[in-house]
């Protein structure tokens, strides 16, 4: 079975205005990712990635580009331990 984990991350740049969460949202979905995306009032992006391993990484790699419009111009990662309290990939406000 493979490595269940939990990454936290803000996001920086030009992320907000650009359909960032919904397009994050839909990064997850379809990597089977779970947890959630919301907007923070100093203009970066927060999530929260479960999963297994190799899927929160693909995830994380996304995040590195965000969607056509977006500009990334910083990941700040942080790892925390597994929870398994999610049940889908959520927009948060």
């Amino acid at each position: 079975m493979e490595k269940q984990v939990c990454a936290h991350v803000i996001i920086s740049g030009r992320v907000q205005g650009v359909f960032f969460r919904v397009e994050t949202q839909r990064a997850a979905q379809r990597f089977g990712v779970l947890g959630w995306v919301r907007n923070r009032p100093d203009g970066t992006v927060e999530a929260v990635f479960e999963g297994k391993q190799p899927d929160v990484d693909a995830v994380l790699q996304w995040c590195q580009e965000g969607p056509n419009l977006a500009v990334v111009e910083n990941v700040d990662l942080k790892w925390q331990d597994f929870s398994g309290e999610y049940k889908r990939f959520d927009i948060t406000y």
